[in-house]
């Protein structure tokens, strides 16, 4: 079992490297569509026909998430609980009101954003007979290749002023409810407390305190360390575990000594 180092923070100035692990599902979904999300938008920057390839390979991921369940439904619930949790420290005295107010008006925004994109807000992309055509080939291994898919290869050659034009337009479809899980996500890590801990012999076990919400972890080790944790658990107890990384050809193991780490229980 592991000993707490207390709650110390980390010298100021110490920088981090965090790995992440989502314990429900909502979170599970939203990042990976973070994950996605700034791909996208990366991808979407680049004049090259292959960046536009991986642009829209990456969207069609995006839209494979959206079109199962409700997403939209749980970005909105996750809008009004954060909006509700603002509100109530806004009541709260010797608070930065005016940070506060800042948030607030950042998660409207995203609120009216969806509203106004409304439950059609896919049905450009999924009745473009473009995309439709690319995501069909894109289930074979080299199936959009030119001779497979030769009005992908004509648009792909297209100055990148044209082709821009249309992921842009593509793009819009999904930023709304993308933008939202971004600022979301962003307001989920910030109220996480990081702790300093210790894991003895390299593994860290916790039972979560009752009525204390967790939904994602956040494990920080000090940047250029040769190891990395494992994470697994639920909502209710987690463990760390940390391995020791040498080549691609050899299995990580767990280290044996003690090791020095952040945890933020978000």
């Amino acid at each position: 079992m592991a000993k707490s180092a207390g709650k110390v923070l980390a010298e100021p100035g110490e920088e981090f490297l965090f790995y992440e692990q989502p314990l429900i599902e909502r979170m599970r979904t939203f990042m990976r569509l973070e994950f996605l999300y700034q791909q996208l938008l990366y991808n979407a920057e680049s004049e090259s026909d292959w960046a536009s390839r991986a642009t829209i390979a990456t969207l069609l991921d995006i839209l494979a998430i959206l079109s199962r369940g409700d997403v939209r439904n749980d970005v909105h619930k996750e809008l009004d609980h954060q909006v509700s949790l603002m509100e109530r420290f806004l009541e709260l005295p010797d608070v930065d009101k005016k940070r506060l107010k800042t948030l607030l008006g950042n998660l409207h925004d995203s609120r009216k954003s969806l509203l106004e994109a409304g439950t059609g807000y896919l049905q450009p992309l999924k009745e473009s007979e473009f995309l439709s055509s690319v995501k069909h080939r894109s289930a074979i291994p080299g199936g959009t290749c030119e001779f497979d898919l030769p009005v992908y290869s004509h648009w792909l050659r297209q100055p990148y002023d044209r082709r821009k034009q249309d992921l842009d337009v593509w793009v819009s479809s999904v930023q709304p409810l993308c933008d939202a899980v971004l600022e979301l996500l962003w307001l989920i890590r910030e109220s996480g407390q990081p702790t300093d801990e210790i894991a003895t012999n390299g593994m860290f076990q916790n039972m979560v305190k009752k009525g204390e919400q967790c939904r994602l972890l956040r494990i920080g080790i000090p940047t250029g360390s040769a190891l990395f944790p494992e994470i697994s658990g639920s909502q209710h107890r987690f463990t760390v575990r940390f391995l020791k990384w040498t080549t691609v050809e050899s299995r990580a193991v767990q280290t044996t000594r003690d090791v020095s780490f952040q945890l933020s229980i978000c």
